[in-house]
């Protein structure tokens, strides 16, 4: 079965999300991005984990459906032509902060169980290492290694994922508190990894410049902090519906079901170049590497970017594409678009009508952004619509690239 995954989201019970960030709004939106899995997010926060186990009910092995009378509920927010089943993995991301080698190390990582019990089991032993009820992403001063270990003690079934690996402040391979390569991190361990996060700031063909990376099925996730930032990165599966099928697909790499990936442009993720905000100084690394990495209004160091990090731990040339490389799709959101278009904000009432309009005529947004032939897309009636989205597939767009914790922009149009 073909279907689209978003595989890191979070709750309304971790900070900076939006109060909406409920099961019942993930089913909702979920249809009307296209995805037919996604993650629950923040299992470990006793609040959430309770309301997980009042509304989801066990479908598929180790995946999980909005019980039948909350999706009915549901069903009247979702139109006709993006109805269709959406299933749930138990899914939670951990920062952990720890000393390592003399150094303080601050990543992110995203943790999966196959059942309830598991979950239950995992959250009992965490919370006797750290708060883990003050946030839905709980700070825990353990090693990322440990942290691996108390997974696979739990269950051998339970995977890790490093998270967003390129932040410079909390991932694995960021430039302030990471390491310089995931084996470093996790030692004997890391033939337990098998996946690693792009994140928002990075996409696949800037991690094939890594070797290290390429046994690793790279995946792309929204880690969305409100229901409408779905699917803004997210992945494509061949396989059966269920926990091991996809677990087992991510440990194999098996391009005939790892499909490949939709990904923003990295350009907009906000730590793409190096910069300052404060002093609007945005920085390619060779400009950085010039000026010593020092700002130039401020003289104080810049905050160092993915693509800076990138060049630093690249052993392969820009361009150059490894043999075990999976597809790339990469996507602008229909909102930004037709924000463009429309000259309005993307949550304005203009845009989301004309966006309503399209997902109820077309379908989810995913179909529209890559399954609908831009013939068919230009018989809407949003002028401007079918060849936006045509220089959105063939990559003919306009970059203003992100810095220092400023989002990028996108544009099609001059």
């Amino acid at each position: 079965m073909k279907f689209i995954a978003d595989l890191h989201v979070h709750s309304k019970f971790s900070r900076a999300t939006a109060k909406n960030l409920d099961l019942e709004h993930l089913y909702i939106w979920s249809q009307i991005k296209g995805i037919t899995l996604v993650g629950t997010g923040d299992f470990t926060h006793p609040l959430w984990f309770k309301e997980i186990k009042e509304k989801l009910e066990p479908a598929e092995p180790g995946f999980f459906k909005l019980k039948d009378n909350i999706a009915k509920s549901c069903d009247k927010d979702i139109p006709l032509s993006c109805r269709n089943k959406v299933r749930f993995i138990l899914q939670c991301e951990i920062s952990n902060i720890y000393k390592k080698n003399d150094k303080t190390r601050k990543n992110h990582h995203v943790i999966f169980v196959p059942d309830l019990a598991s979950a239950e089991k995992f959250n009992s032993k965490l919370d006797a290492i750290g708060n883990i009820k003050s946030d839905g992403r709980p700070i825990l001063g353990l090693d990322a290694k440990k942290l691996l270990k108390i997974l696979l003690d739990t269950t051998s079934d339970g995977f890790l994922i490093p998270a967003h690996i390129w932040t410079p402040w909390f991932s694995v391979l960021g430039s302030k508190s990471g390491f310089d390569s995931i084996e470093e991190c996790f030692e004997e361990l890391f033939k337990e990894i098998f996946a690693a996060e792009t994140g928002l700031s990075s996409d696949p063909p800037m991690n094939w410049r890594i070797p290290e990376l390429d046994r690793l099925t790279l995946v792309s996730n929204s880690d969305a902090h409100s229901p409408s930032n779905l699917a803004r990165n997210a992945n494509i599966f061949d396989i059966d519906l269920s926990y091991y099928a996809l677990r087992d697909a991510l440990k194999s790499k098996d391009p005939s079901r790892c499909l490949g990936t939709f990904d923003l442009y990295p350009e907009e993720g906000k730590y793409h170049m190096d910069g300052h905000r404060k002093c609007g100084v945005c920085l390619h690394p060779s400009e950085s590497i010039k000026n010593k990495d020092i700002c130039p209004v401020c003289k104080k160091p810049l905050t160092i970017g993915v693509l800076y990090r990138v060049e630093t731990l690249a052993k392969r040339q820009e361009g150059e594409k490894p043999k075990s490389a999976l597809p790339c799709y990469h996507i602008i959101p229909l909102a930004e678009m037709l924000s463009e278009i429309i000259k309005c904000g993307t949550k304005s009432k203009k845009v989301m009508t004309k966006y309503n309009s399209m997902i109820e005529n077309f379908g989810p947004e995913i179909d529209i952004l890559y399954q609908h032939s831009i013939d068919e897309i230009s018989k809407s009636n949003i002028p401007m619509i079918g060849e936006a989205i045509k220089r959105m597939r063939s990559g003919k767009i306009h970059i203003q690239p992100g810095f220092d914790g400023e989002f990028g922009k996108i544009s099609v149009f001059k």
